[in-house]
């Protein structure tokens, strides 16, 4: 077990390595720190140094990952390394800079050696992941970090329709929230039938959970909080039986070793809409599980009205939930709608009625609803001003758990310091940190599929930004006065040049299987896109400049490709829901597609 802890450990410093050779210059670390006084001068950890972990850190998760960094320790020697949490001995001569907020730490490295004092467990875990990034480079830079969170819990929930991830998914995304200092994950996936209806009353089959108590040390080792949600209010009757049944299901998922519980009450209708009895069940649970067991973390609820479209103010379900339910139980909320970025009106309108803070949880890259979209696009919109406001900010992903995080890496730099959140640079090193060897190629591919076309909730994504102008230009002149903008035209046609080769070096590159696994089939669909701009470009250059043959013969391939991109769309199916395949389709293949038909209204091709 601990060659394997040392073995992932080395192939995350190696990955690091990787990503900050790739752009040493533009290293930047990961989620941005509160603080962070450098110097051009640098340390080289010498062969021999002496190691002292606090007392206090007996068995946690950082001093495992420091084991795995230091693993060759002296008794004495002339460097040392000192990781502590505040009140322990190795690192007492520093407690006065440990930061007073709950998981911050204070880092330092100079000539005699690296220190990594926290303000608790989490605190030193944070400070030592810190430490992995610095490492990474290829000089150890004398510096010093102080730092901590802006928002108390900060991660994931996954909470989407459709397939829920796979045991491989889960176990890297809990790994990747380690390394982005996200400390919360809720499963709550819906198509889990024993998550939901029809077998939340029953325990899990040995199988499913082996692999749960397999991801709840997962998330230990990454000192995740591991939440589990259960969704009964589909079909809850109220009463004993089923109270007591909700009781021995909780139960069952403490013995795999569970210690955070959630109640989901959202996209329900009748009898399990009522908040007084949903209020009634919930303070049970508190009172006669959570409390009696002392060591659950506070439990959390997902309410029937969760977001601000859906709350009626006159039935009062919203005020009897804050008025009624404990106050240490975690109220959960979308927003404005649904699916919404979340500002200072949302806050001031929410946390009153629920006389506590709200539990952000942000739906966003989740596309169960835009399945045949990808959203890899940056993360904005939401308020820089509302640290003080939340108690958390969570997102739910896409069922695509690896390609969710260009996102999910985004939104732990916000959560985590907010003033210094800049979005279009933090997505930019998501992009690198998925495929530091190919990042030009996927970042081309990323900012052509971003949006979420036209849909029921009408949250929209910017797309293709770089190229717009250039698009607007080009049909503009073609459209208006049959006239070919010669600067925009090869512009655009450089862009499809892109397109084309970065497909093909994503779908040929072997850096990131499980990424290009989940995104291959736009990827074929991006490179057919980007070949069919070309031929249209290519049709009307040759009918400005009267050439017929080559008319011909690019409107022959142009409706080739048109043929080719219909029938991926058509026939590639999501595990039967949803088929197709959409990308480039904010701007890209409208443009083309208009184009196209320009041409041939003008030649009759």
């Amino acid at each position: 077990m601990v060659l394997m802890k040392n073995m992932v450990l080395l192939l995350c410093i190696l990955f690091l390595c990787s990503w900050a050779e790739a752009d040493a210059q533009d290293f930047h670390l990961q989620p941005t720190p509160q603080k962070y006084v450098g110097s051009e001068d640098s340390v080289s950890i010498p062969a021999k140094y002496s190691l002292q972990v606090g007392a206090a850190l007996q068995g946690s998760a950082a001093e495992q990952l420091v084991a795995g960094l230091f693993p060759d320790a002296a008794v004495t020697a002339d460097f040392s390394v000192s990781i502590g949490m505040k009140g322990d001995k190795s690192i007492r001569k520093y407690a006065a800079r440990i930061p007073k907020q709950a998981e911050g730490y204070y880092l330092k490295i100079d000539k005699e050696g690296i220190v990594v004092a926290g303000a608790d467990r989490r605190g030193v875990f944070y400070g030592v992941q810190t430490l992995v990034q610095l490492i990474a480079l290829p000089k150890l830079p004398l510096a010093e970090v102080t730092d901590y969170p802006d928002v108390p819990y900060r991660g994931v929930v996954e909470g989407f329709y459709g397939v829920p991830w796979s045991r491989e998914a889960r176990l890297s995304q809990l790994d990747f929230y380690g390394r982005n200092k996200m400390n919360i994950y809720i499963y709550g996936p819906k198509d889990d039938p024993y998550h939901s209806s029809p077998n939340w009353r029953k325990p899990y089959p040995a199988q499913e959970a082996e692999q749960l108590k397999e991801l709840v040390e997962c998330a230990r080792r990454n000192e995740v909080l591991f939440y589990w949600a259960i969704h009964p209010g589909k079909d809850i009757r109220w009463n004993t039986e089923d109270r007591n049944l909700l009781m021995e299901k909780f139960e069952s998922m403490y013995r795999l070793g569970i210690r955070a519980f959630a109640v989901f009450f959202d996209d329900i209708s009748g009898e399990g809409t009522s908040a007084e009895k949903q209020v009634e069940l919930l303070n049970d649970i508190y009172h006669n599980f959570v409390k009696a067991k002392g060591d659950v973390a506070p439990l959390l609820m997902c309410p029937t009205e969760y977001n601000r479209l859906w709350t009626k103010l006159e039935g009062g379900y919203l005020a009897t939930l804050g008025g009624k339910l404990h106050p240490d139980i975690g109220i959960l909320w979308t927003g404005d709608k649904v699916v919404a970025c979340i500002d200072k009106p949302t806050m001031q309108f929410v946390n009153p009625l629920l006389k506590r803070k709200a539990f952000i949880w942000w739906n966003f890259p989740v596309s169960d609803y835009v399945r045949d979209r990808l959203l890899l696009g940056a993360v904005y919109g939401n308020g820089t001003d509302i640290d003080d406001d939340i108690s958390a900010f969570i997102s739910n992903p896409m069922e695509h758990a690896e390609a969710s995080k260009i996102a999910l890496f985004s939104i732990a730099d916000y959560a985590w310091n907010m003033d210094a959140y800049k979005s279009d640079a933090s997505w930019r090193r998501a992009v690198r940190y998925l495929m530091p060897g190919h990042a030009a190629a996927l970042q081309v591919f990323a900012s052509h599929n971003s949006d979420l076309g036209g849909n029921e909730h009408d949250f929209r994504r910017e797309e293709s930004e770089q190229i717009r102008p250039a698009l607007e230009r080009l049909l503009d002149a073609y459209c208006r006065e049959g006239k070919r903008e010669v600067a925009a035209a090869s512009a655009v046609t450089e862009e499809c040049e892109r397109m084309i080769a970065s497909a093909d070096l994503l779908l040929a590159s072997d850096e990131n299987p499980a990424l290009i696994k989940e995104i291959t089939p736009w990827l074929m669909q991006f490179k057919l896109l980007g070949e069919y701009g070309r031929e249209v470009l290519c049709m009307l250059a040759a009918q400005c400049d009267g050439k017929k043959t080559e008319l011909e013969k690019a409107a022959s391939h142009a409706k080739a490709l048109q043929v080719l991109m219909t029938k991926i769309d058509a026939t590639y199916n999501q595990n039967g829901f949803q088929p197709g395949v959409k990308t480039g389709s904010c701007h890209l293949k409208p443009a083309f597609d208009r184009l196209y038909q320009e041409v041939v209204r003008r030649t009759g091709k």
